[in-house]
Order: structure tokens, then C-alpha cells, then sequence
């Protein structure tokens, strides 16, 4: 009668602990999820970025603030990775049957041109300050842009790590994207760094160094440009994907039960993901019910093998018989 007694209050309690558990849990999950890894790189992207922008502008460092740039362009990566991961959720509709999966290439153009055009007038600056640069060699203050591209590399360093982590596990192609550019930010914030110790450590006559990374930063800029610009058009121009991939589809319609033989294969690349058509065929003597049980599997074990590929089309038919 006591023991029950005494359990009573402890069940009570590990209930009320679980209850409340229960929503850091959650917060938890969310936290690691593809949107919740890319709203924290955006959240840091924008406060790493206009931080160093501001800093560029009021210390006269034209390398933090090139540095600051890029990291106004991972921001606006990871806003169109939102944006994607939203739409391409929407269902197709009348007007958009195929879905509204291309509105992501769409952006990844725009952030492109962005880009180029924030480059070029940094390098721009960057030769007319180093045509100039007996003008401006005593305005450049170091201390707070070098350490503002420190703890860049840092958080940026941190944030490809967990990026990486969540778009493995999430089998999702645009977040390991986005977790390079985390990663080529740390590379432009060690760039930024080493220009600004030179500057730091060498006096009025190195404040060349900090011209002379913007301009080196400015040009990648426009190679990270250019790349993005060059996936937007292959997934417009419905470019196939990796053969690796295909070979792995291949390898799985090939393995299904049932089926012969097959041809008339296309895939696709939209937007981190992948389309795709087939024809199998099968035993002519199969009932239109088998032949389905054999494309729903087809189906499944693409799908099953190849995480990215989200839409499988297969039309089956007959395989020709041997004289």
C-alpha cells in the first residue's frame, strides 16, 4: 500500500520531465534540420556581413569589407536554399503542373549577378586605391577588421561543419553547396586576415597589402560567380546529372525483379534534385497488375538507393522475344 503510494508522485513527476522535455526536443530536431542549419548560417551570415561592411567602411579596410561582401552573398545563398526548400514543397498546380522547383535557378542567377556587380567595384577600388595609395596609406585602421576576419573563420569554419553534417544526412545536394560556401568564406576571411596582419605588422608601407587582397578577393568573388552562374544554367538546360548517379539508377532498375532489360533513360538536375524517365521491360505475358508491381519497385529501389531523386517516371513494356 505504501510502495503505491510512494510510486505515484515519482510516475506523476517523470511525466511532468518528459512534458516538459518535450519542446527542447523539438527546438532541438528543428535545430538540425535542413531549414533550422540554414536559418543559423543566415542569421550569422548577415550579422558577419554587415559587421564588416560597416567595419570596412570606417576603418578604410577594403579587404574586410570585400570579405564582408562575401558573406552577403552566403546570406543570400542561404535565403535562396529557403526559398527552395519552401517551394519546392508547394504541389504542382494548374499553372505550374511540373512543380515550382526552377524558381531556386532563378535566384542562384540573380545572386550571381549580384555578385559580379559588388566584385567588380571592389576592384575597381581596389587598383584605383593602389594607383593612389600614397593618398590613403594613413587612413587604414586594422585592429577591428583583423579581428572581425579571426572570428570569421572561426563561425564560418563551425558552421561548414555542421552544414555538412545535416546535408549528408538529408541525402539534399543545395546544403552541401551551402556548406562550401561557409567553408570558402573561411578561406576569404584567412585571405582577409593575412593582409591585415601584413598591414598590422608592417606599418604605412605594407597598407598596400590590404588594397592588393581586396583585389585578389574581388576576383574570387567572381570565380564563386561564376560557378553558381554555370549550375543555375545547367539545371535551366535540364543538364543530366553526375555519371556516377546514373550508373548507381542503372544499376538499381537492372537489379529489380522482373525486369529484362530497359531503355529510353533520361535524368535530370532541378534544383539540387533529380527527375527522371525510363522504360522497362517485362515479360509480354505479364498482367497490366504485374507490370505495375514491377515499375512501383523499380521505383522504390531508385529511390531507396538515390535519395535525391525525387520524381520516377517508368513506362513499362513488353521485352521482344528471342527467335
Amino acid at each position: 500500500m505504501n510502495s503505491e503510494v510512494n510510486r505515484q508522485p515519482a510516475r506523476g513527476y517523470h511525466v511532468a520531465a518528459l512534458a516538459a522535455m518535450e519542446p527542447i526536443a523539438k527546438t532541438s530536431r528543428w535545430a538540425l534540420s535542413p531549414a533550422g542549419a540554414t536559418v543559423g548560417g543566415l542569421v550569422m551570415n548577415i550579422s558577419l556581413g554587415a559587421a564588416k561592411v560597416v567595419a570596412g567602411l570606417l576603418c578604410h579596410s577594403q579587404a574586410i569589407m570585400v570579405d564582408g561582401l562575401h558573406s552577403a552573398s552566403d546570406a543570400a545563398s542561404d535565403i535562396a536554399v529557403l526559398g527552395g526548400l519552401r517551394i519546392s514543397g508547394r504541389p504542382p498546380d494548374a499553372s505550374h503542373p511540373y512543380g515550382h522547383r526552377r524558381a531556386m535557378s532563378l535566384v542562384s542567377l540573380l545572386l550571381a549577378g549580384l555578385l559580379v556587380t559588388a566584385g567588380a567595384y571592389v576592384f575597381y577600388a581596389a587598383v584605383v586605391a593602389l594607383a593612389e595609395r600614397a593618398h590613403v596609406r594613413s587612413q587604414i585602421r586594422t585592429t577591428v577588421p583583423l579581428v572581425l576576419a579571426i572570428l570569421s573563420i572561426v563561425i564560418k569554419e563551425a558552421l561548414y561543419h555542421v552544414t555538412i553534417r545535416v546535408a549528408r544526412r538529408a541525402g539534399d545536394s543545395s546544403l552541401v553547396a551551402n556548406a562550401w560556401h561557409h567553408r570558402s568564406d573561411a578561406a576569404s576571411s584567412l585571405a582577409a586576415a593575412v593582409g591585415l596582419a601584413g598591414v598590422a605588422i608592417g606599418g604605412p608601407k605594407w597598407h598596400f597589402l590590404d588594397h592588393l587582397t581586396a583585389g585578389v578577393l574581388s576576383s574570387f568573388l567572381a570565380v564563386v560567380a561564376w560557378r553558381i552562374i554555370r549550375q543555375a544554367v545547367d539545371e535551366l538546360m535540364d543538364r543530366a546529372p553526375e555519371a556516377e548517379l546514373l550508373k548507381r539508377i542503372e544499376e538499381s532498375v537492372l537489379g529489380t525483379q522482373g525486369v529484362r532489360g530497359f531503355h529510353g533513360f533520361r535524368a535530370r538536375q532541378l534544383s539540387g534534385q533529380v527527375e527522371m524517365d525510363i522504360h522497362v521491360q517485362v515479360d509480354p505475358e505479364l498482367t497490366v497488375r504485374q507490370g505495375h508491381d514491377i515499375a512501383s519497385e523499380v521505383r522504390r529501389r531508385v529511390v531507396d538507393r538515390c535519395p535525391n531523386v525525387v520524381t520516377v517516371i517508368v513506362h513499362v513494356e513488353p521485352a521482344e522475344q528471342q527467335p
